[in-house]
């Protein structure tokens, strides 16, 4: 069988520079009023308004080349693999290389600490680190209240 992925990936490349030119050669809605008054051109190679027709229509055939290559590159790439579902993850066979393992070391999971794993707090702090003052909580004095007496309920006011 024919190795399709290169054709579909040269397809691809070519519609979406197609949709860009063809996106970039088009004006916008406001430039038909300007032609009106007279500043601008009228004539063109396609008429006054066979180009917009013309270049609209292609873009618009270059954007369906585009999703059809698009949905056949992802067909193409998932039914090579031959995995279903979960199995066929982007990230499934990679293995960090940067943090070393140890020969014979069992593997845990993720996220879950080893036993043993977190180090313990020595039992003496260090001499060289100076330690905060101890701070105690001022005591009361004597004779103040500990919050202010409530204030006494006002009668209501008669109406006038």
């Amino acid at each position: 069988m024919l190795n399709v992925l290169p054709i579909l990936m040269i397809v691809q490349v070519i519609s979406a520079l197609a949709i860009i030119v063809l996106v970039l050669l088009q004006q916008g809605k406001g430039a038909d009023m300007g032609s009106s008054f007279g500043s601008g051109s009228a004539g063109s190679l396609f008429g006054a308004s066979g180009a917009a027709n013309f270049l609209s229509r292609t873009t618009k055939w270059a954007a369906v080349v585009f999703f059809v290559t698009t949905a056949g590159l992802a067909y193409v790439t998932h039914s090579r693999t031959g995995a279903t579902g979960v199995d066929s993850g982007v990230m499934q066979q990679y293995q960090d290389r940067s943090i070393p393992q140890a020969p014979g070391a069992a593997t845990s999971v993720p996220g879950t600490p080893a036993p043993n794993s977190v180090p313990s707090a020595p039992a003496q702090p260090d001499a060289s680190v100076p330690q905060a003052p101890a701070q105690q909580a001022p005591a009361p004095a004597a004779g103040v209240p500990a919050a202010p007496a409530p204030a006494p309920a006002e009668a209501p006011k008669p109406a006038q």
